[in-house]
């Protein structure tokens, strides 16, 4: 049994001095201006902070969010966790000042007194049982439920302390609840408005919920009455802006101040330019080419395996990525515990490509629809896997589509082929495999490829359950290799994430799931 055992202030300090100040970005100055004051200590705030990024957020409902980069947009801003990762990937406390697992089964919780939602309701065990209970109802149908599915029964002992009761043991529970998944919703919400939480989040978090307008700009404001350490901009707008040079430029004029969303092909440009900063940080998230198993051409095997042949992924990460990121073997980043440099993608091989195609009868070639989001790498990656299909007799058509229609797209498996992206935001190899590959995942949770395998549905439950690192890794490894065999997916590239500011920021960083930490983040 492991014990875990926090004082208030040592609480209090972990969150703060570890998850905030790490990796932040350097200073750039002392000037300020009509949207920047002083502090009696020096410190700079007020302002607006500016972000600009390619797409707007799917919607803002943590139990039906799966993609970071609207999970970004309220995760650890408007909603906040029980744990939290400080920026070495540990757990550290948040909303829950200590925590004791009694047995494998059994999580017991205290929780931090006099914190409120931003309705004035007050946060306490009963706030999180609601809100855990509504993830977990069926009648939800949320498609983050199976990944808190093993909690069985959530019971209030008092106003401060919640156990969880498992049904089997959970080896990552606290990095689950560390992340999106676990952020902890308004009570008063969930039971007045709930059809509301899409579109207007209420948490406990630093910055209080603005307005949406639905794809232009999503503004939150700084929660003046947030309990703890209070942020430094007076507010935040998330900025659509699709056209990758337009997002540049306005970051570099200093009408936006950061965008997480770089193309690599202005690298060189933003590393030579006075005005712009880059940030970069090895993420946790892999890209990868994606087959739809149960569609024609691609529910036989041979034909998955011959263009996984015909693929030069080395080609499409010096070409496309510019060497941004490392060349992937698996569905999961090497930063990723379960992750194995055993498995081994299909080598570049037309001649065999070729001959699989003629045994599952194709040799006159096959005609495939690729669909990719609107991000310029993933065009032109879509373009060079075009190209080198060709050269197999398979004629590629690409269809490109804004990040919403994209996702609404693979969540109703309409699709053949696809390039696809999988942010692990626990640092847990259950993310991955649970997610991407689990037959109960088929769909929005995240297995865009339809695919089902009894085996491998049978050692992600194994790997669940197991509390031997070991065995876990084994585990993972065994059921990597069977997907492979199958040729699920071609894996490209282990990500590197970037985001570029101008000189009037500081103190902003990336974590490794992508998110990015704006909690000490000052404008001039």
């Amino acid at each position: 049994m492991k014990k875990f055992k926090w004082l208030h202030i040592i609480a209090f300090l972990s969150v703060f001095v570890l998850l905030l100040q790490g990796c932040s970005t350097g200073s750039s100055g002392e000037k300020e201006n009509s949207e920047s004051k002083e502090s009696a200590s020096g410190d700079k705030s007020g302002g607006n902070l500016v972000v600009v990024r390619l797409s707007d957020a799917t919607g803002l409902d943590p139990h039906f969010i799966t993609d970071i980069p609207s999970a970004n947009v309220v995760h650890g801003k408007v909603y906040e966790t029980l744990v939290a990762f400080d920026k070495d990937r540990k757990i550290v406390p948040l909303l829950a000042t200590e925590w004791n697992q009694v047995d494998d089964l059994t999580w017991d919780f205290t929780l931090r007194e006099g914190v409120k939602f931003h309705d004035g309701t007050p946060f306490n065990a009963e706030a999180v049982k609601v809100t855990l209970e509504r993830l977990l109802d069926p009648a939800t149908g949320s498609p983050q439920k199976d990944k808190l599915g093993m909690i069985s029964e959530v019971i209030v002992k008092d106003e401060t302390h919640v156990t969880l009761k498992l049904s089997e043991p959970y080896a990552p529970l606290l990095s689950i609840l560390a992340s999106n998944e676990g952020s902890i919703l308004s009570p008063k919400s969930i039971t007045e408005t709930p059809d509301q939480l899409a579109t207007t989040p209420v948490g406990t978090g630093p910055f209080v919920f603005g307005s949406w307008k639905s794809g232009q700009q999503i503004t939150l404001n700084k929660n003046n009455d947030y309990w703890g350490e209070k942020v430094k901009v007076d507010s935040v707008e998330f900025k659509v802006v699709p056209e990758d040079a337009t997002r540049l430029a306005m970051v570099e004029s200093g009408e936006a101040h950061i965008s997480d969303q770089v193309p690599v092909t202005e690298i060189d440009r933003i590393e030579n330019s006075d005005s712009l900063n880059l940030f970069r940080t090895d993420g946790l998230a892999v890209e990868y080419v994606g087959f739809n198993t149960t569609q024609a051409p691609f529910d036989d095997v041979k034909v998955r395996q011959a263009v996984s042949y015909a693929v030069e992924r080395q080609a499409i990460i010096d070409g496309v990525y510019n060497n941004i990121g490392t060349l992937a073997n698996v569905a999961m980043s090497p930063k990723v515990f379960g992750y194995s440099k055993d498995i081994e993608a299909y080598p570049y091989d037309v001649n065999k490509a070729k001959s699989l195609l003629k045994e599952a009868g194709h040799e006159k070639g096959i005609k495939a629809t690729l669909l990719t989001s609107d991000r310029k790498e993933r065009i032109n990656m879509a373009e060079v896997i075009q190209s080198q299909l060709k050269g197999i007799g398979v004629e590629v058509e690409i269809q490109v589509m804004e990040y919403g229609s994209y996702i609404e797209q693979v969540d109703s498996g309409k699709h053949q082929m696809f390039i696809g992206g999988w942010g692990n935001a626990t640092g847990d190899g259950d993310y991955n495999q649970y997610n991407l590959f689990h037959s109960a995942s088929i769909g929005s949770p995240g297995n865009h490829f339809y695919y089902q395998n009894p085996e491998v549905d049978k050692l992600i439950e194994q790997g669940r359950v197991e509390v031997d690192p070991n065995k876990r890794e084994e585990i993972y490894k065994q059921a990597m290799q069977i997907e492979m065999d199958d040729a699920v997916y071609i894996p490209i590239r282990n990500y590197e994430h970037i985001a570029v500011y101008n000189n009037d920021v500081e103190n902003f960083w990336l974590d490794a799931s992508n998110y990015l930490i704006l909690n000490e983040v000052t404008v001039k």
